[in-house]
């Protein structure tokens, strides 16, 4: 799950939209995760919406939960940010500071709260980010328990 040096980051053209052959061709072997992922999805009420970042320079993911108020406003939270790598995919959580407590209680793996103790948080703004670096469907139990935890953080 960790960051190497090396890995670059893909779909950086803005004409090439992020086609599911796109993708596929992007990701290898891990482009069954991939689709794994994002059906595991479906039942947290999330989806992936793809748009191209001029500031980044590249196409990406937001992991958007939608629902309706009960005065039948549309609202939408984004959970998470999707990129794609070579030969993987990276799903990055900003889970807000004040919450780091209420996250380290859920049912999550000994690794994956190390790295909730350990995360810095980002300069003035009052979040700590949580970066997963996926090949396998290893890890989306966590992913999806988190992903779930965020959208009720206002």
């Amino acid at each position: 799950m960790k960051k190497n040096s090396g890995d670059t980051q893909l779909l950086r053209d803005p004409v090439i939209e992020p086609t599911g052959e796109v993708i596929a061709e992007c990701l290898g072997n891990a482009n069954g995760a991939y689709i794994k992922f994002v059906e595991g999805l479906e039942p947290l009420g999330t989806e992936v919406e793809w748009r191209y970042y001029n500031d980044g320079k590249a196409w990406l993911g937001k992991g958007l939960y939608k629902w309706t108020t009960t005065r039948g406003t549309e609202k939408e939270m984004t959970v998470f940010w999707l990129s794609i790598w070579d030969g993987f995919f990276r799903v990055s959580l900003f889970i807000p500071e004040k919450a780091r407590i209420d996250v380290l209680i859920l049912p999550l793996k000994s690794e994956t709260k190390k790295m909730i103790e350990t995360s810095k948080q980002m300069g003035k703004l009052k979040f700590f980010p949580l970066v997963f670096d996926l090949r396998t469907d290893k890890g989306f139990k966590d992913i999806f328990t988190l992903a779930d935890f965020r959208k009720t953080i206002k």
